[in-house]
């Protein structure tokens, strides 16, 4: 399977980037065909231009500054997003990611005024972050992360693509133990991929 993906933390010392590390040798190893963008390495530029946003709705035209992107996610049958959680949010390089690249005519378009999804190319996604505060802190705050995945990304990918999201709450109370019982679920859970 083809395999985008999705990194962005700017720490290449993080527990984030082990697991991004961990995430691309499992998948190799199992012998997928990875495309690992690194937002940061790769310098993504996040910000939503004016022109960006006045050309939006027009597909001839709205790819223009981000088509090795959008070529990118095209080519995937599977996706696999590793970030943090900050602020009850993504990273703001992965916001703009979506932002600029996920946009009418890839990844839905405008029919009879309703989005229909457009990214049928991807027949699976696993989400894999870690969050500072606990799950049951992340639920009172509606947990936008995880329901942006478990819900927005399952309605934009092939109808019926399995969407997985794995999660480490409570990094600012985490040990040694409880990062490496997290990396081996994930481990498990690239295996499968």
């Amino acid at each position: 399977m083809h395999i985008l993906v999705l990194y962005s933390h700017p720490v290449e010392t993080s527990f984030n980037a082990s697991l991004h590390r961990m995430i691309v040798d499992r998948l190799v190893e199992r012998g997928h065909v990875v495309d690992d963008c690194d937002l940061y390495a790769e310098d993504f530029d996040p910000r939503l231009s004016r022109t960006e946003r006045i050309d939006y709705q027009d597909t001839e035209r709205n790819l223009e500054s981000v088509r090795h992107y959008v070529e990118r996610l095209r080519r995937a049958e599977g996706l696999v997003l590793c970030f943090p959680v900050w602020n009850y949010g993504y990273p703001a390089i992965l916001k703009g990611f979506f932002d600029r690249v996920f946009l009418p005519g890839v990844s839905f378009r405008m029919v009879d005024g309703k989005a229909q999804p457009m990214l049928h190319n991807i027949r699976k996604v696993e989400a894999v972050t870690s969050y500072g505060g606990s799950r049951f802190r992340a639920f009172l705050m509606g947990d936008p992360p995880r329901k942006l995945i478990q819900r927005l990304m399952r309605s934009t990918v092939k109808p019926g693509a399995p969407v997985g999201f794995s999660a480490h709450y409570s990094m600012n109370l985490s040990t040694d133990e409880t990062r490496e019982a997290f990396m081996k679920k994930v481990a498990a859970r690239m295996d499968r991929f």
